[in-house]
């Protein structure tokens, strides 16, 4: 939002204050500062000019010849303007002069001396209108400078709108000059206005709120006779700096009083609208908004109507968010309805994000704006309009329908409590001051403070004591404040074991793994998914998504992390990512999501194999469950596909002291294609949620054998895909009796026929000697009759 001092210092007087270092406190105690920009710096010099003569340019049709009155006597210039006339009166800068920077110089101009410039307003920086020259009241004195006669310079700083969100009252130039007023010590002058209660005696507005809990106030004022259809100077300069082209009288002034007082305001057409009904409709239908654009109103979107001849609502308006095309102010417009209303900050919120349409207007609604500043807005809009048009009339007394007016929210302090809680000495004098300077009513009492808080803070932002620490130090200044050590017992914080599981498979994959970590939202990218041959999962979908592309909520991170690889797959040939993030498994029973914390892991390759990235992977999957848990996984083949993006055959469940915690698995062909028919990439997933849940075995330790180990290998023809493990792994350290060290699938072959073979390497050591090749024969011996009884056939070397 960009801030006008011109238009602060009309509240309160800043002129012997250095701008800069004040806006720059208002950082400090208020809200952030973006930037600062010095609008009319760069122009000097320009002056009133009257146009003396005009003659055709001998050897262009676009160029004329000019003779200038810039006060100081007649100069040539040439000028290439459509509008320019005899008689009239411009901006020009003559030789010397700096227009937005560039200076003017005397030049030969298509052969002709040109010893100054005719000035647009967008040369100028005054506006974006760059048709024609600058037309000036023909009362101006040629020579004048303009900056005496307009506001041209200006300091113009932009605060960032985020660091607004709860302070509804900051939105406006007025609440801003409330703020310097306060940090500067100085009088805050009232708004002019005129008295609305002089109009009374007047007939009402046909006015109806229909919605309550939407539409919380509504004001309704009728006027006539406006003649002037052009914004003065000023003001339209005002409304630039400020992020806004002039539009028409009428329509600025809505602009300007919404700059000014952070309340919008719109004008209908007095011939087109001439009661109001604040309502929603039953059925969706079409409605076409003052951009020209058509748009689909649902029932749950409130509007403003007018009663046509035969009773039936017609639709004008998106409360809060734009008006309507049909009823907007024209060039011949005389008569207006003026609308100045209080909505719903949830309500305008949702509508403008299903209609896509977020304006000035539907921005400050949300904030949930002082129902109280309807009157003032309307008072202030019609003291402009008088003054600007003296023949305006005010036709109608002020309707003002306010179903629920809000309670007035009233604190107490001590001033033991603000000191306690500042950690400094604030006299009970600065206390008072800060908080009237601010708007709020105090009543004092000793050490005890009673304070009623204004309307314009009380609707989001100050509800309980601390609230008023806050103003009270802010203003103070943070950076007053003496930097103390504290006294306090500091006790350290033990993470909780889920965070402790999720820091060290961070740490493991990273360092140990080489992964990259990757971090993404918890909705389903449906573009990307597309992409993928993905379909959406059936999952519970965002309310308000601000696409409708992103309004499912994922049920897997793989697909989320496959995008990812397909858009960062050119610049490296192997590389893996992971993320921790989370996932929603439908809806529990008591109707919230049953959202699930998981790792998902991807690796890809251009070089490898799918089949050695598959190993690779089961190798991750292992060292995480053994270093964190202290357990070895168990793994199987996946009984029940869940997603149909995983491999029909390749696809392993991964279980951790008897809970399923995962799968790992080779891609769906038609998935691999999609994302690339020359690479190899695998992946797995682990729900982190169930693996912190289950704990950690206590870590054992073995003494090491002083004495050699001896290793035999054994080799079987086997059908490899059938072979539990695991199952003959607890066979063998049963058989040996206690001399078997480890034991490992030292290779798998596959002849040229298909048949295939698998070498176990048994490693045998004793603490107490070394063993003999001789001594370990029965042993061996039974470890061959156990393998060819449960359909292994030992391969003789």
């Amino acid at each position: 939002m960009l801030i006008s001092m011109n238009w602060i210092n009309d509240f309160v007087d800043l002129g012997d204050l250095d701008k800069e270092a004040l806006i720059h406190r208002f950082t400090l105690s208020s809200a952030e500062v973006e930037d600062i920009y010095h609008f009319g710096a760069d122009t000097q010099g320009v002056v009133v000019g009257k146009i003396l003569s005009v003659e055709n340019h001998p050897s262009s049709k676009k160029l004329h010849l000019l003779k200038v009155d810039a006060g100081a006597g007649e100069v040539d210039c040439v000028c290439g303007a459509p509008n320019v006339r005899v008689g009239m009166t411009v901006a020009f800068a003559p030789a010397g002069s700096t227009v937005s920077g560039h200076p003017i110089t005397q030049a030969k101009v298509a052969g002709f001396d040109s010893c100054g410039m005719c000035c647009s307003e967008a040369e100028l920086g005054i506006s974006a209108d760059n048709s024609g020259l600058w037309e000036l009241d023909d009362s101006l004195v040629a020579g004048t400078d303009l900056k005496s006669l307009y506001d041209i310079d200006d300091i113009v700083f932009e605060v960032d709108n985020k660091s607004l969100t709860n302070r509804p009252d900051l939105w406006g130039h007025y609440g801003i000059a409330r703020e310097f007023a306060t940090l500067t010590g100085r009088p805050l002058r009232e708004v002019p206005a005129v008295d609305l209660a002089a109009y009374n005696v007047l007939p009402g507005v046909d006015v109806a709120i229909d919605v309550p809990d939407l539409c919380y106030r509504y004001c309704g004022l009728k006027m006539d006779n406006v003649k002037v259809k052009v914004s003065p100077v000023n003001m339209r300069i005002r409304l630039f700096y400020c992020g806004m082209r002039a539009i028409n009288l009428l329509a600025d002034l809505t602009n300007y009083v919404m700059l000014e007082l952070g309340q919008p305001m719109h004008a209908f057409d007095l011939r087109r609208v001439d009661n109001v009904v604040v309502r929603k409709f039953d059925e969706p239908f079409t409605f076409t908004t003052l951009d020209k654009v058509d748009r689909k109103i649902d029932p749950e979107t409130c509007m403003i109507c007018t009663k046509n001849a035969s009773g039936e609502a017609e639709p004008v308006a998106v409360a809060g968010i734009m008006g309507g095309y049909a009823s907007e102010i024209e060039d011949d417009t005389d008569s207006l309805l003026l609308e100045s209303a209080s909505f719903s900050g949830v309500s305008v919120r949702k509508s403008s994000t299903r209609l896509g349409l977020r304006t000035d207007a539907s921005m400050r609604y949300e904030k949930m704006l002082d129902p109280y500043l309807t009157t003032t807005a309307t008072a202030r809009f019609v003291k402009l309009l008088t003054e600007i048009d003296p023949g305006a009339r005010v036709i109608s007394s002020l309707t003002d329908v306010f179903p629920n007016p809000p309670e007035r929210i009233v604190l107490t302090i001590t001033r033991e409590y603000v000191d306690r809680y500042t950690g400094i000495s604030i006299s009970t004098d600065e206390i008072t001051r800060t908080l009237t300077a601010l708007g709020f009513e105090v009543v004092q009492n000793g050490n005890t403070f009673t304070v009623t808080v204004p309307t314009h803070r009380a609707t989001k932002d100050v509800t309980i004591p601390a609230d008023l620490i806050e103003e009270i130090t802010r203003i103070y200044g943070y950076d007053n404040f003496e930097a103390v050590t504290s006294k306090s017992a500091l006790y350290p914080v033990r993470p909780s074991e889920q965070k402790t599981c999720d820091d060290r498979a961070k740490d493991l994959l990273v360092l140990t793994r080489g992964l990259h970590e990757v971090h993404s939202y918890i909705w389903c990218d449906a573009a990307k998914y597309r992409q993928l041959g993905i379909d959406l999962p059936e999952n519970p979908r965002v309310i308000n998504a601000q696409t409708p592309d992103h309004a499912v909520l994922r049920r897997s991170m793989i697909p989320t992390l496959l995008s990812f690889v397909s858009e960062n797959k050119s610049f490296a040939d192997s590389f893996g990512i992971f993320e921790i993030g989370h996932t929603v498994e439908g809806v529990r029973e008591d109707g919230t999501a049953d959202e699930r914390k998981k790792l998902g892991i991807v690796l890809w390759s251009k070089s490898q194999s799918e089949e050695s990235l598959y190993m690779r992977l089961r190798d991750i999957v292992v060292s995480l469950c053994s270093d964190i848990r202290h357990a070895i996984p168990v793994f199987a083949d996946e009984t029940e596909r869940t997603f149909h993006w995983t491999h029909p055959k390749n696809t392993t469940e991964i279980t951790l002291c008897g809970k399923k915690i995962g799968f790992f698995a080779a891609p769906h062909p038609s998935l691999a294609t999609a994302m690339d028919k020359k690479a190899a990439f695998v992946f797995a997933e682990i729900d982190m949620d169930d693996f912190a849940e289950i704990e950690q075995l206590p870590l054992s330790y073995n003494e090491p054998s002083r004495f050699p180990s001896i290793d035999i290998d054994l080799s079987f023809f086997a059908d490899t895909q059938t072979i539990d493990f695991r199952a003959l792994e607890e066979k063998f350290f049963e058989l040996a009796g206690g001399i078997l060290a480890s034991v490992k699938v030292a290779d798998i072959y596959v002849d040229a026929d298909s048949n295939e073979s698998i070498t176990f390497r048994f490693e045998f050591s004793s603490p107490e000697r070394t063993l003999s090749k001789a001594e370990l024969t029965p042993t061996t011996s039974a470890l061959i009759e156990y393998l060819e009884s449960v359909g292994l056939k030992f391969k003789a070397a």
